[in-house]
């Protein structure tokens, strides 16, 4: 049975390994890891590092590349908020990814900020996942982004 095999997960499935994964590279870095009772809020959350701040993370998963989005009312745009990315590439190990919430100040076109005035869709933040932007993620990365807030 191949390993990796990211088209055999249904979508609960993907989310909750997704989760359950970055909780655990948070905790292989030292970290603190608090479990949310309820995710109403758009936290699955919340971690630290020794005495640190407490950081609120959200994770979102997606196979391969694409359109990922948080609603603006749940992501709000505030210090210690993070989106934990995760990118399953079918195959392969996850690739993981740390983006403050305050980098959708700076709209790109990597991250995105949608508000579809007069349609049914609410406001959006989101990360446009195609080739042409996976270098400008590169600086997200997980092992790089741990780097610098915790070391």
């Amino acid at each position: 049975m191949p390993k990796y095999n990211w088209s055999k997960l249904n979508r609960q499935q993907v989310g909750s390994y997704s989760e359950y994964f970055v909780k655990m590279e948070f905790t292989m870095y030292g970290c603190q890891v608090y479990t949310t009772e309820v995710d109403d809020r758009g936290i699955d959350f919340v971690t630290r590092y020794e005495t640190g701040p407490f950081m609120e993370i959200q994770v979102k998963s997606i196979r391969e590349k694409g359109y990922v989005f948080m609603e603006k009312e749940k992501f709000k745009l505030k210090e210690n908020l993070y989106l934990a990315l995760v990118i399953l590439n079918e195959g392969k190990l996850p690739d993981l990814f740390l983006i403050p919430a305050m980098e959708w100040h700076k709209p790109n076109q990597l991250l995105a900020g949608k508000d579809y005035e007069g349609l049914k869709s609410k406001p959006e933040w989101g990360v446009n996942l195609s080739m042409k932007n996976m270098p400008m993620l590169e600086m997200y990365r997980f092992e790089e982004m741990v780097s610098r807030l915790f070391l």
